[in-house]
């Protein structure tokens, strides 16, 4: 099948482009029919992003070289994954993920691969290996200053080595998850160099300025990222005597979309990844990669246009691939890149929610946000998460907490002072991140465990503590593995992984508190994980038994709805799923305390149900009591 035709649409013959690109006639015609399916959307796109003029329409033709010789490469083992995969095979119930540093997890790619084993006892279907490509020795932003996303860091391996990688993890049952920086690159990215050598071609790929007077009247509208790291939003060049934008630090270079040779570029990059294997390409930094004067330069209509249209093209070329946006700003805006453009999205609102509940013991922001805000378009899932790589920044809107009676400004206040030890009585042992003095801002850094009093309870030495942290540990991750989505794990987590302070003995993470919940890898502590009785063991246990349950029961799966029930008892999570006369109702609390529930408000409940944690039959008719922190799972069919 050949393209259609369109009078002014095509500056060169498409199916000459296609003959040279595609030369298998049946592979032709596949791409052909994928291409013809999109191209009117992905055109209306490409017209309101550059225009309809003649200078662009070579950079169309250009864009399906693009494609086309990505799906030319593409491996047989990947194209057979684009044929057979189910096509939303990430809402699956048996979706389980984790995230990790290869170098801090297992130093290097194949010391990965032989943990493969360990991710299928845990019950892991999803991997997301932080940025691993090759990056500046010091300067790098955790590896989020990418100077080349077709080399991997030599002292973890080789792209080769990752390709092999996602080859075993797929025969593991298990989907990798990469990195792109979308934003910017590295200063020394081959680009970047050209731009420094004068190539006006890759001058044109970055926002280059002359003298600070279009930076100063940009600064106006813009928010600093990074206000102790990275002050401002831009650096000077003495190469080139220009000001290059920086919007996260000065070794990370804004890249500039309105070029459309960029738009093109980066495609190739995704493209790239993704015939390594990759099955969800995740976009770091989306919200900021179109820039207008006189706005934030964040969350742009044109943002939205790019990423739909590398989605629609994806799905020509790598159809089984999908995109997850990251996103951390505010929940409106959070929602705008899920469904069109991307089909996962990170939930930052569901993770700083349940820390706030568990901080005040009070759910009512956590349920109010879920039932506003939860729901999806049908082809979307979440990624609920307890924490992952970066920072806690309080991310819920002050008009939610406006609409129950919170202040949202003083509600941060008081979740600083408590996850940095200052409240009295706290539990968690977290560092401050980006204190802005102006603003009084400030996000938290720490592990799980830490944030969750396991560090203060063995500071104590109290046994009482020790089970409580336990209990919060298990709480806020039963939670995230019942709402509906991909759970998420930063592996360790699952060991009860304490901070790393040492993070501040190295000069290029000094000022970065991040690192303290970014720890290497403890192998006593992973061994001990089939001790009973020990810390690790007893975490180990109770999450994997959790991980066994959600895989074991379709009512999991994303398609089925999930109910954030409103209840009289504030320190409780109520959530409800159903599925063809299935029912599971979770019951979570989020006090210190012991708290009762009953079931007289929900309809349609059976006599009796049993919890899937202990196996233990509960009578509905009698009021229920959950221990401090304690949650039941009760399931019938």
């Amino acid at each position: 099948m050949a393209v259609p035709e369109q009078e002014g649409l095509w500056p060169l013959d498409v199916q000459q482009v296609l003959e040279v690109s595609i030369p298998d006639e049946e592979q032709r015609a596949i791409f052909a029919e994928r291409l013809a399916h999109i191209w009117p959307r992905c055109s209306e796109i490409l017209e309101a992003l550059y225009g309809a003029q003649s200078a662009f329409a070579f950079q169309r033709t250009n864009v399906i070289e693009h494609v086309a010789h990505a799906f030319a490469a593409r491996p047989a083992d990947l194209k057979q994954r684009d044929r057979t995969r189910p096509m939303h095979w990430y809402q699956s119930g048996q979706m389980m993920g984790a995230m990790c540093y290869v170098d801090r997890y297992a130093e290097n790619l194949a010391g990965l691969r032989e943990r493969i084993g360990y991710f299928q006892e845990l019950g892991l279907t999803y991997l997301h290996l932080m940025p691993l490509f090759r990056c500046p020795p010091e300067q790098n932003d955790g590896g989020y200053a990418v100077s080349s996303f077709r080399q991997v860091r030599p002292e973890l391996g080789t792209m080769d080595e990752l390709a092999e990688i996602a080859l075993a993890l797929h025969e593991a049952g298990i989907s990798l998850v990469l990195d792109i920086v979308l934003n910017h690159t590295a200063d020394d990215h081959e680009w970047a160099l050209c731009a420094k050598q004068g190539d006006p071609t890759y001058q044109g790929f970055y926002r280059l300025f002359p003298d600070r007077a279009l930076p100063d009247a940009y600064e106006r509208t813009l928010r600093e990222v990074f206000p102790d790291q990275a002050p401002g939003n831009f650096t000077f060049v003495p190469e080139l005597h220009q000001w290059a934008w920086t919007t996260f630090h000065s070794f990370q270079w804004d890249l500039n979309y309105a070029n459309p040779a960029v738009f093109t570029a980066m495609l190739g990059e995704m493209l790239f990844l993704a015939n390594q294997g990759a099955d969800v390409i995740r976009l770091d930094a989306v919200p900021f990669i179109w820039k207008e004067l006189g706005t934030s330069c964040e969350n742009l209509p044109q943002a939205h246009l790019q990423v739909e249209a590398w989605n629609l093209l994806f799905q020509v070329a790598a159809p089984s691939v999908v995109f997850k946006s990251e996103a951390i700003v505010h929940p409106d805006d959070v929602a705008k890149y899920i469904g069109r453009q991307c089909q996962l999205s990170y939930n930052p609102l569901l993770m700083v929610c349940l820390w706030e509940a568990l901080a005040t013991g009070n759910t009512s922001l956590l349920v109010y946000s879920m039932r506003k805000r939860f729901a999806l378009p049908a082809n979307a899932a979440w990624i609920n998460y307890v924490r992952c790589h970066d920072d806690i920044g309080w991310g819920f809107a002050n008009e939610d907490c406006a609409e129950i009676g919170l202040d949202g400004p003083s509600l941060r206040n008081e979740l600083n002072a408590f996850f940095t030890g200052r409240t009295p009585g706290s539990f968690a042992r977290g560092l401050p991140f980006n204190y802005n003095p102006r603003t009084n801002d400030m996000r938290i850094s720490g592990t799980l465990a830490s944030l969750a009093g396991l560090e203060a309870a063995r500071e104590g030495a109290d046994a009482t503590a020790l089970d409580l942290a336990i209990r919060r540990i298990t709480l806020v991750t039963g939670i995230t593995l019942v709402a509906g989505g991909i759970p998420l794990l930063y592996l360790g987590d699952e060991l009860g992984t304490l901070n790393d302070y040492t993070y501040a003995l190295t000069p290029t993470h000094v000022e970065d508190s991040r690192w303290v919940h970014r720890p290497a890898f403890e192998s006593a502590r992973w061994e001990s994980r089939h001790q009973a009785s020990s810390m690790p063991g007893r975490i180990f246990r109770a999450i994997q038994h959790m991980i066994s349950l959600r895989k074991a029961l379709p009512i999991f799966d994303t398609g089925n709805q999930t109910e954030w029930v409103v209840g009289d008892n504030h320190h409780l999570v109520t959530v409800r799923r159903r599925r063809q006369g299935q029912q599971l109702l979770v019951l979570a609390n989020f006090s210190a305390s012991p708290q009762r529930f009953s079931v007289d408000s929900l309809m349609t409940l059976p006599a009796y149900m049993m919890d899937l944690l202990t196996e233990t039959p509960y009578d509905l008719s009698q009021l229920l009591t959950l221990p401090a922190y304690g949650q039941l799972w009760l399931y019938s069919e």
